[in-house]
């Protein structure tokens, strides 16, 4: 899969822009998706492809990177087009050299995040579904918590292991899990805040200035702390990171725990995305929460 001569036609006819002497390569794009950068004279594009079947997944994504850049608290790679051609489907954004993020880079991604957080709705849920990875990710509107996160969360993920033939102890466990969410906000009231979806930190960097930039979002309103979770997932941020959010907008005590709760939706993911070499790790999850409420 690359980007094909008559892909670049089309994406010259619906941007308006032109890609004559254009030159491309081949660059990470994560697990999912072929990825691309694509420069010409005053262009510098990132460009993802699939198949066509998921342009669905790539106008969700177009239009959660829309939402998070309108709330101006933090950088996102701007969207340039998204659409199906040639069997394929295609996400077009504004190229950005990420480096890792370090000291004031990553304070300030830490009060840039508490500030998009901030931003509230009164439902729980999206404008659409959307994908974690390429797994559908629903987002009914919901005036509850509980029950969003039990019926399009934690019981969504169960439902398609069991659809990949993961049955028996997960789904016994999982079960009885979902009936004991209630018991983890007995003094807790989440807010629905704007949330990345999926912050870990492959997907967070800064540009060369320094300032903080996040991608491959899979956004909704949902409690801030299911993003803040996801950041201490695979070697988790910095430091500098957790005390800048801190500062700016407090935890709860009870997200020690909960922390645990949100990460098992996307370990749980993970079984479905990747394989049993995660299943050993949800149940694992399942029991220390188990444990946590009997």
């Amino acid at each position: 899969m690359s980007v094909s001569t008559s892909l670049i036609q089309h994406l010259e006819q619906v941007t308006g822009q032109s890609l004559l002497n254009y030159k491309q390569r081949s660059v990470g794009g994560g697990d999912i998706n072929a990825a691309y950068r694509l420069q010409a004279d005053g262009i510098d594009w990132f460009i993802k492809l699939n198949r066509a079947a998921l342009s669905e997944m790539f106008t969700a994504e177009a239009a959660g990177l829309t939402e998070i850049m309108a709330s101006g608290q933090i950088q996102v790679p701007a969207v340039v087009s998204h659409g199906q051609y040639g069997g394929q489907a295609y996400l077009v954004l504004t190229y950005i050299e990420l480096h890792a993020l370090r000291g004031e880079s990553a304070r300030l991604l830490g009060r840039q995040l508490a500030s998009l957080h901030k931003i509230q709705q009164a439902f729980f849920g999206w404008i659409s579904d959307n994908t974690i990875g390429s797994t559908p990710q629903h987002n009914a509107r919901d005036s509850d918590w509980i029950r969003f996160w039990q019926q399009q969360r934690l019981g969504k993920q169960l439902q398609f292991a069991a659809a990949n033939g993961y049955i028996g102890s997960l789904q016994k466990k999982g079960e009885k899990l979902l009936e004991k969410v209630p018991l983890f906000f007995s003094t807790y009231q989440p807010q629905a805040s704007l949330l990345h979806g999926d912050l870990w930190g492959g997907n967070a960097a800064s540009d060369y200035q320094g300032n903080p930039v996040i991608f491959d979002s899979a956004c909704y309103y949902g409690d801030r702390e299911t993003d803040m979770a996801m950041t201490e997932l695979f070697g988790g941020f910095s430091q500098d990171f957790y005390k800048a959010y801190h500062d700016e907008y407090p935890l709860d005590s009870g997200y020690k725990t909960r922390k645990t709760l949100y990460n098992l939706y996307h370990i749980l993911n993970h079984v479905n995305l990747f394989g049993s070499g995660y299943q050993h790790q949800a149940e694992n999850m399942i029991d220390q929460l188990l444990s946590e409420v009997k």
